[in-house]
């Protein structure tokens, strides 16, 4: 906990007691310099997990497989009567075969996770076996979980990075040291510099935690702004 606090004090000295005489422009020789994220081909993206244009023509859809991809994607219980209307085909005594063609298939090959009769639906779950890492995972989820001042404020930084706070206050309308603060404790963001103007104020920018958290492979993966402004009517 005296570790915690400790850390905290520290950013919350960098933000609100910053040293003008202080060069964040160049990394120091303690702060490791961030990398470009792996790319595909590479040793942690080996270039067998993107299938070619040829694998992926080849995939022909069959019912089952399009009951597999539905029941994927879906965050609930679907009935057979619906995943019959998605799929666009099939009896109901089709769909409960496909579910039983599928488990069997996820037994035999030893899958992570089964197809479950869930409020009288179909659901894919995880076996429970694996909740141990399953919990580790929600508790990530709630660890970064942001309030709506700080998705504000994170995006403001993504897309205008580098940024002083008093830009980020600007288009805000409110005081963000706090908000800062908090997306910096997460990990989210971070100093990258020191504008070159009177007082020399640090400039923000996101980190590579970022780009894990919103599944982005680099910064030009963001949506582009027009594309996020709401349609014409």
């Amino acid at each position: 906990m005296e570790k915690d606090l400790n850390e905290q004090d520290k950013i919350d000295n960098q933000i609100d007691r910053p040293e003008p005489s202080a060069d964040l422009s160049k990394p120091s020789e303690d702060e490791p310099v961030p990398s470009e994220p792996p790319q595909a081909g590479s040793e942690d993206f080996p270039e067998e997990m993107e299938p070619s244009p040829a694998e992926e023509a080849a995939l022909t859809p069959t019912l089952e497989t399009v009951i597999e991809a539905v029941l994927f994607a879906s965050d609930e219980p679907l009935k057979p009567a619906k995943l019959a209307e998605i799929a666009e085909a099939g009896t109901l005594k089709q769909i409960h075969q496909c579910v039983r063609d599928l488990n069997r298939k996820y037994r035999e090959g030893g899958f992570s996770f089964r197809i479950e009769k869930i409020a009288g639906g179909y659901q894919m779950m995880t076996l429970p076996v694996f909740n141990p890492w399953l919990s580790k995972l929600v508790k990530v989820r709630a660890d970064n979980k942001l309030s709506p001042a700080a998705l504000e404020t994170l995006a403001i930084i993504a897309y205008k990075q580098p940024i002083i706070r008093a830009d980020i206050e600007a288009i805000r309308g409110v005081a963000s040291g706090e908000v800062i603060r908090n997306l910096m404790y997460k990990g989210l963001v971070k100093i990258v510099g020191r504008a070159e103007i009177l007082g020399r104020p640090m400039q923000y920018g996101t980190t590579q935690k970022f780009l894990e958290v919103f599944g982005l492979n680099s910064l030009k993966d963001l949506p582009n702004v027009e594309e996020l402004k709401n349609p014409q009517t």
